[in-house]
């Protein structure tokens, strides 16, 4: 079936790679409008060979960036909000900065981007709003994941509550909750890992094995479930956290 956001206008962010790169593409591929933003610019290069995109620099961690960014695109019917970044270690290894940091950009970020759209959707009529969050989460526990879990938690909460109170508005919201996805981020983390196990190949092997399937996850598999939760095929579906880890979190 094609074209299953024909006439819908979504917004993407962190759509320069991994999972927002392909969630940007396949939402390109079955006909939205994609305004898509990066913190590098240059990352969003060749999104205008799958569709009708705009493409933006923007540090998400910016308010005033945001909002006059976002103030310059039309209402949008999907709001997809990918930006964040995986803090290694314990509390022991987590300062105030890092804590800031973490929950500004995995956390605040979108508040602002949907604070900020939000308006706009109910005076259209209603809305898809997806969040990138975790299985490592409130839904798993994982070892040196401190402040990444907190945050993670954290858009679970913010999520119901977009979903509860705008329910009767047409508006919903809803949270993808990955397990371990083959993406740059993962490559970063595998190499740095790899300097204390002996190699970037034990580290990936080791990243594998906590997989009970076997294998790591795919962008392409994250960005199949985020199509349907922007299509009008999960108009039922709000509030949820859809986990797409492989079996990890059982």
């Amino acid at each position: 079936m094609a074209g299953r956001l024909d006439g819908k206008v979504a917004v993407c962010t962190a759509a320069g790679q991994g999972i927002g790169r392909r969630v940007a593409e396949a939402f390109l591929s079955e006909g939205a409008k994609v305004f898509a933003s990066d913190l590098d610019a240059g990352k969003l290069e060749g999104l205008d060979r799958f569709g009708t995109v705009e493409t933006s620099g923007l540090d998400v961690t910016d308010s005033k960036a945001v909002s006059a960014y976002l103030a310059s695109l039309p209402a949008p019917d999907i709001l997809f909000n990918c930006a964040g970044y995986v803090h290694h270690g314990t509390v022991l290894d987590c300062d105030e900065a890092a804590w800031d940091f973490s929950f500004d950009l995995n956390v605040k970020a979108m508040h602002r981007t949907i604070s900020g759209l939000l308006p706009r959707m109910l005076e259209k009529g209603g809305g898809s709003i997806i969040n990138m969050s975790s299985a490592a989460s409130s839904l798993k526990a994982a070892p040196n994941r401190y402040v990444y879990m907190a945050t993670k938690a954290a858009v679970i909460g913010l999520t119901r509550s977009v979903a509860i109170d705008f329910i009767k508005h047409g508006i919903r919201c809803n949270a993808i909750c990955p397990g371990t996805i083959e993406s740059p981020s993962l490559e970063g983390r595998i190499a740095d890992l790899g300097k204390s196990v002996g190699g970037t190949d034990k580290a990936k092997t080791m990243f594998v094995e906590r997989q009970p399937m076997g294998r790591l996850g795919t962008p392409d598999e994250i960005a199949s479930l985020a199509l349907y939760l922007a299509s009008d095929e999960s108009a039922f579906t709000t509030g949820t956290t859809q986990l797409i880890d492989g079996g990890w979190s059982l």
